[in-house]
């Protein structure tokens, strides 16, 4: 998987791989049958190739997924708390049990137990406690909600607008977590400037996944709208307003307002259309109607300088929106987002609405996963990479990493010999993709350095202000890295993550400890099996590195044209032949 933009991890790994890793896998996802032989039953942990995967009744080149995976799609089941599966996800589960492990033996050190074991028993623990969420009841929201409801002109509209800003814009869009953001940050390498660290503006403000959400007229996506509209203003009636059917029509009537601003998903992911640096004084020019100073103050950086908008139409539009827009409908959006966005950590008719919208309606997953695996997903979202150390030094063996490092430098130098190999690209091209090759930063199992968490304070009976305190703990550091030396290096996963990354502002890979276990690795397997499983998640992840967005971007990670115009014009023309085909 690769990314450019702060958690827009859409493209998991574990589907790009879909079609090696049924033959390779050393167990299987369906729950165990009475007889072992049948392909939908678990198998031992075991080097070999698993071949009652295969369907031999269809011919490989027809169709070589149903041939690779026929027989294990047809006996095995979706579980009723997932929305798909796949032969690892025995792996994730046992992933999820051993951080659950460590977090138990984090809470047996009481009063004895070190700063960084006492915070991941306090927030697991503050997620675990029902009773004392129930108890409180809406306390934790309403100092919020008040402050919402006394914001009485655009000017104080922007500043709240401002101090929604986190550094997550993205994760809007997850089922677990998400904040108020009108706009997002995003803190990485400029595109230009690649040796400190830049201000990165993204659009924002949607609750649904995308902007098809609200703009496609399928009948599929008209009653998503419908229930989402229902979804909202059931949430405004659990917190107490009054009319919630028609500021529900509001609320959701501004996201559709919002949506038609939004670029589409393919003009998202055209770097050279991202590239914008505007400084503080364009926006009030380039994107007139929110208090640009108000919302910049707000958000706590009124000295940046300057910023790279990523979507300038997007940012024309909904600052117009908030000008032609009734205060009143903001007040209410923001208040609809303030309390679906903490609905977590409130009492359980919040929570379960918001699975059953979510989680049912939206993901099509009838039950919702175990408490104990969801307070596992937040302690790793929040305190990654405290738990991870922890993950890394029992699960993860130098043994391990070294095998996996041996096979990432083969794997590099058969990427050398392709290179080489081709008959179309010039010299002075290939010196440039060999320079990338080169300098690629291949980070295996565990970073080099580790966040800090000292800013996060974390209460054990207190889930509401965790989640407020931890995102807003995470928004000053990235905040505080604005204008400083960047670290290559430095990893975007934590170790107990069961996926891989693209780092194309870094020109680096990480492949965490999580997916560096059966059935993508085995270090009792035969190196066949290994190559064809992680091997091919290895190879994927450094063809990123030259596919048509990896291409913008040169060795030092800065988006820059480094090929030959006669090059480029085949490059370009053998993908879009590429593209049409599929």
């Amino acid at each position: 998987m690769k990314t450019t933009r702060r958690n827009s991890f859409l493209a998991h790994a574990l589907v790009c791989t879909a079609i090696l890793l049924p033959l390779f896998a050393a167990r299987a996802a369906a729950p165990a049958k009475d007889d072992p032989a049948k392909p939908g039953a678990a198998q031992p942990k075991g080097p070999a190739v698993n071949l009652s995967y295969m369907d031999r009744t269809v011919r490989p080149g027809d169709d070589f997924y149903q041939y690779a995976c026929g027989e294990w799609i047809k006996h095995t089941e979706i579980p009723a708390d997932r929305g798909g599966t796949s032969p690892a996800l025995p792996l994730v589960d046992e992933t999820d049990k051993r951080v659950a492990d460590l977090i138990t033996a984090a809470a047996k050190g009481g009063a004895s137990a070190g700063e960084k074991s006492r915070k991941i028993a306090d927030l697991y623990n503050s997620f675990m406690d029902e009773a004392g969420i129930e108890a409180k009841g809406l306390k934790p929201l309403q100092p919020h909600l008040n402050a919402i409801a006394a914001i009485h002109d655009k000017r104080e509209l922007a500043r709240a607008l401002g101090q929604t800003l986190r550094a997550d814009v993205d994760a809007l869009n997850n089922t677990n977590f998400h904040t108020p953001n009108l706009f997002g940050l995003w803190v990485a390498p400029g595109f230009n400037e690649v040796e400190h660290y830049t201000a990165y503006l993204m659009q924002g403000g949607l609750r649904l996944p995308d902007r098809e959400y609200y703009l496609s007229d399928s009948a599929a996506m008209r009653d998503i709208r419908g229930k989402y509209q229902a979804h909202v203003a059931l949430m405004l009636k659990f917190a107490g307003f009054n009319d919630t059917d028609a500021r529900a029509a509001r609320i959701t009537a501004l996201e559709h307002a919002i949506a038609e601003k939004h670029i589409s998903l393919a003009e998202n992911d055209d770097i050279h259309k991202a590239n914008n640096t505007w400084t503080q004084a364009d926006f009030a020019v380039k994107a007139p109607g929110l208090d640009w100073a108000e919302y910049f103050r707000g958000a706590g950086f009124p000295e940046q300088k300057s910023f790279i908008v990523w979507q300038p139409t997007a940012f024309t539009g909904e600052s117009a929106l908030v000008a032609s827009t009734p205060l009143e409908t903001w007040k209410d959006w923001l208040a609809y987002h303030f309390i679906d966005a903490h609905a977590i950590a409130l009492p359980k008719a919040f929570s379960d609405e918001r699975f059953a919208f979510y989680g049912k309606v939206l993901s099509g997953v009838p039950e919702e996963r175990a408490r104990w695996k969801r307070g596992v997903d937040l302690v790793s979202d929040f305190l990654g990479d405290d738990i991870g150390q922890l993950y890394a030094k029992r699960y993860f063996p130098p043994e391990s990493k070294a095998e996996v490092e041996a096979m990432v430098a083969n794997i590099k130098a058969a990427f050398r010999k392709r290179i080489d190999a081709l008959t179309w690209m010039n010299p002075a091209t290939k010196a440039e993709a060999h320079a990338k090759l080169d300098t690629l930063y291949v980070g295996v199992g565990y970073g080099e350095s580790w966040h800090d968490y000292s800013n996060f304070e974390v209460k054990a009976d207190d889930l509401f202000g965790n989640l407020w305190r931890g995102r807003l703990a995470e928004y000053h550091r990235q905040v505080a890295r604005l204008g400083a030396p960047i670290d290559r290096k430095e990893w975007s996963m934590t170790p107990q993550t069961i996926n891989a990354v693209n780092l194309p502002l870094q020109n680096a890979l990480n492949f965490p400890a999580g997916i560096l276990q059966p059935p993508f690795f085995d270090p009792q397997a035969p190196a066949a099996a290994n190559y064809g499983s992680i091997g091919a998640v290895i190879g994927h992840e450094i063809s990123h590195t030259f596919d048509n967005e990896g291409s913008a971007f040169d060795s030092k990670g800065r988006v820059r044209n480094w090929w030959t115009p006669e090059d480029l014009a085949h490059f370009e023309g053998a993908t879009g032949r590429l593209a049409a085909l599929y």
